[in-house]
């Protein structure tokens, strides 16, 4: 049975990247030579581009409070009055992969690649984005331009994702450095902590998968996939007790998820076994 953990990974870290950076270039506005490097429609230019970055921060906050619409005029008006505006593009995609429109999505990521194709935090976005696609030699690609970058300072956040995109194309022995070295910077990275627990239940080190799943519950509330990843490491290190605790935790906490069914389906074969 399938672990579907991956895409919601990449999509937790991704978002947290991003809200992080976008919100520190729109607050970061004191360097004016940096501003009138920029190009600029006319003499009022980086009068614009201040502009730009403020309705950019707006849009993230509307992002955060669902208030989609209202983001969206932010972001298109962020890109009238500076159509260079990096993170407008950034969020831009973001907001559509978020509404399940990843065609537009990756027309807002071009656009952003336009503009600067060596930009390590677009790089680790855009290659999040292309891993939930599918496209993983893509995703890794751009992944790797994020984490080889000495100077970038979400290094463990591009690790993680494409620790995490390995995962998905079951390169295990590619994953798990990765996923080490992101948790060496930051020890309670979740998305690192949940994939190397998927890694122990993988390659049949239980003890391993049980070690960091408690490492992920203690930052982050179970969720069906994680409460899977337990029982199974709990299962096969022949815990019955823990094995029956989450169980009954996960058909009672999240009784319409696949990962209840197939609980209860190994219930039943159990059943029959005997």
């Amino acid at each position: 049975m399938p672990i579907k953990n991956t895409i919601i990974i990449i999509k937790r870290v991704f978002i947290a990247v991003l809200l992080s950076s976008v919100l520190a270039s729109c607050t970061t506005t004191s360097d004016q030579s940096a501003i009138t490097t920029k190009k600029t429609k006319s003499s009022t230019g980086p009068n614009l581009i201040d502009a730009s970055e403020l309705n950019t921060k707006l849009a993230v906050g509307y992002i955060q409070r669902k208030q989609y619409k209202a983001a969206k005029e932010k972001l298109e008006k962020a890109i009238e009055q500076n159509d260079e505006n990096l993170d407008a593009y950034k969020t831009f995609a973001y907001l559509y992969a978020l509404l399940g429109l990843p065609d537009k999505a990756q027309a807002q990521y071009e656009e952003a690649l336009d503009i600067n194709p060596d930009d390590s935090d677009l790089a680790n976005s855009y290659g999040a984005f292309m891993c939930s696609r599918g496209e993983y030699d893509k995703a890794q690609k751009s992944l790797k331009i994020a984490y080889t970058d000495p100077f970038y300072e979400g290094v463990y956040l591009a690790q993680s994702n494409a620790g995490s995109c390995y995962m998905k194309q079951q390169e295990y022995k590619k994953a798990e450095p990765l996923l080490r070295q992101s948790l060496r910077i930051q020890s309670t990275l979740p998305g690192s902590l949940i994939s190397m627990a998927e890694l122990g239940v993988k390659t049949e080190r239980y003890l391993m998968a049980r070690a960091y799943i408690q490492r992920y519950h203690a930052v982050r509330a179970p969720s069906a996939e994680s409460l899977w990843i337990q029982i199974q490491a709990e299962k096969a290190l022949g815990d019955e007790k823990h094995y029956m605790k989450y169980a009954r935790q996960l058909i009672s906490d999240f009784p319409d998820s696949d990962e209840a069914g197939w609980v209860e389906a190994d219930a039943r074969n159990a059943q029959f076994r005997k």
